[in-house]
């Protein structure tokens, strides 16, 4: 279906972080989410002027929003404004299932399915996801109104299995000329090839400067795979004959982490996993800067693996859990930095100037007993720049980085999740630096919205009622984005809209018409209250696994009562290595 629609609108001032955080865009500009965390530093902030604490506190779901769309989601929605048909959110599924939906009532704009996904049983290699089709979040260039991803589809029935990167019109769904590129026939590295049946597109994709990257890692560490980037042309009038590709030397070191490809405008940053085997570093555990194309020039300027990288290939405790994020730190020496966080419990700081190679780190603490797998955010808040992760499934965490020589890691905040989830964290602010919301969903828990003070960790939104329970969240994979005073979190089978008091978002589509679709029943529940921060010492309670709640129909909402954070004591130094855990199947 390709249609729009006439609505009554009126624009407003925005505020658009450019940059540095409090770069001011006119009135009238674009808003676009169009990558993983909102840029390619991955940092997760929206800076929406609309977004006060006192507003924030009163957020509802938009029930006239229908966001209904056919298939299991584990890749963020994306916000495109300045097509024929109005602002839309863009969302994928493991069906392959492409939508373009109205921004404003959640209706269908068009819709695209990429062709058959691979069904569990048609693969060699176990896996938690099935179907596996879209799962990597897309990129949009806006310039050319371009949409890129990555769908696994086999065109027999499971017989035949395919990585095809995508290059689709935003506005109508149709396959641009030369699209799409099949990574198994083109993508070579000093002898290796890519087997597609055994790799999994889970990384968030990126582009930097006209090229387009793809990572790669895993079905589950089965098989002979290997991590790789694909760098694509978006440009290029044949990308299938201008694809290039770098491999891992060893087995494993996937690229897997889902905030996927970072960048500073000018080279591609990736994490790897663990490798197998491997007698000599060959590109696992690390944090790598590319070169355009990919290249890796193997000097210790573009990669940094920990002194222990050979230990923590034996305990599968991957750096590549979380993608990278770049944080720049003003006051710091160096203020350009990298924060990697892994498997084993740490965040790292390293200067992405100069890597260093296998070498220690500038800073690093251990952040969590369980581990890290997620993607964290970053933002600059009462003078202090700080990280927030999801430090586990029990558990959300901020820690603050120096602004000294070297910079350190510090205390920040601690809000105990226990039971109710947590997936990885996105943040708010009105400005750059002020009325700072860290917002989780509580994934595979209470499947509800949580917003918490930048600052001190204090609960801001605390869930909302019933109207507002979701369903289909997925652990670290599910988050949020934000535009036009709205947050839009995508699920298996739904998109939800939630909006702040004081009438619809305000952008300016073209006026055209279009059908509307019959809303699906969303599902209530009793709201989970949401918990109390548990005051800590200088240790880090272990994680457990918990059961998942289950909701239960009511027709009056309880009350959510307010949590405590939990600020800490000192900072925490890393510890003696020790026995690991088997870790979890990666879904």
């Amino acid at each position: 279906m390709d249609s729009g629609r006439l609505k009554a609108l009126f624009s407003i001032s925005w505020f658009v972080a450019v940059g540095l955080w409090s770069a001011i865009v006119p009135a009238n500009a674009q808003v676009n989410v169009t990558q993983y965390h909102n840029n390619s530093k991955r940092d997760g902030l929206y800076i929406d002027s609309a977004f006060t604490q006192s507003a924030a506190s009163n957020l509802t779901r938009d029930s006239n929003f229908d966001g209904t769309i056919v298939g299991n989601v584990y890749a963020q929605p994306l916000y495109i404004e300045g097509g024929p048909s109005g602002p839309m959110i863009i969302a994928v599924t493991e069906s392959n299932n492409v939508y373009a939906l109205d921004a404003i009532d959640g209706s269908v704009i068009w819709e695209r399915n990429l062709g058959a996904p691979l069904l569990a049983g048609d693969l060699t290699c176990p896996t938690v996801v099935d179907p596996v089709g879209i799962t990597g979040t897309p990129v949009v260039d806006v310039a050319s109104r371009a949409l890129f991803l990555n769908a696994m589809i086999t065109p027999d029935g499971g017989a035949t299995k395919k990585h095809l990167i995508f290059s689709l019109n935003v506005d109508t769904g149709a396959t641009n000329s030369g699209w799409p590129v099949d990574v198994g026939d083109t993508a070579i590295f000093n002898g290796i090839t890519f087997t597609a049946g055994i790799q999994l597109q889970r990384a968030a994709l990126g582009i930097v400067s006209n090229i387009l990257y793809v990572g790669y890692g895993s079905l589950s560490d089965c098989s002979l795979w290997h991590g790789w980037l694909v760098g694509v042309p978006i440009d290029s009038p044949d990308p299938s004959n201008a694809v290039t590709a770098w491999a891992t030397g060893a087995i494993g070191g996937g690229i897997w982490g889902v905030g996927g490809v970072a960048s500073d405008g000018v080279n591609p940053f990736v994490t790897t996993g663990n490798t197998f085997n491997a007698g000599v570093w060959s590109g696992g555990e690390a944090v790598i800067r590319f070169q355009p194309g990919p290249i890796f020039t193997g000097n210790i300027a573009d990669f940094w693996a920990p002194l222990d990288w050979l230990s923590l290939d034996g305990s599968d405790t991957d750096i590549g859990s979380s993608g990278p994020l770049l944080v720049d730190v003003a006051g710091a020496t160096p203020s350009r930095l990298v924060v990697a966080l892994g498997k084993d419990g740490n965040a790292y700081l390293l200067n992405r100037d100069n890597l260093g190679g296998i070498t220690a780190p500038i800073a690093s603490a251990r952040e969590s007993f369980s581990f890290i797998i997620q993607a964290a955010a970053a933002y600059r808040a009462n003078q202090s720049t700080y990280v927030a992760l999801r430090a586990g499934r029990d558990k959300l965490r901020a820690f603050r980085i120096t602004a000294t020589s070297p910079p350190t890691i510090a205390v920040g905040w601690d809000v105990d999740r226990t039971n109710v989830g947590c997936g990885s964290p996105f943040v708010t602010s009105t400005d750059g630096t002020s009325n700072m919301i860290v917002w989780i969903v509580g994934t595979e828990g209470d499947q509800r919205l949580h917003g918490y003070d930048g600052d001190t960790g204090t609960v801001v939104y605390a869930g909302g009622g019933a109207d507002e329970l979701m369903a289909g969240t997925h652990s670290y994979s599910t988050t949020g984005i934000v535009a036009r005073g709205r947050i839009y979190v995508a699920t298996d089978n739904k998109v939800y809209a939630f909006k702040l008091p004081g009438g619809a978002p305000t952008p300016t589509p073209t006026p055209t018409s279009t059908p509307t679709s019959t809303p699906t029943p969303v599902p209530t529940g009793t709201p989970i209250a949401t918990p109390s921060a548990t005051p800590t010492a200088t240790s880090i309670p272990t994680a457990t696994p918990s059961a998942k709640p289950t909701a239960t129909a009511s027709a009056t909402p309880t009350a959510s009562p307010t949590a405590t954070a939990t600020p800490r004591v000192t900072p925490r130094s890393r510890p003696s290595p020790r026995g690991r855990p088997t870790p979890p199947q990666r879904p």
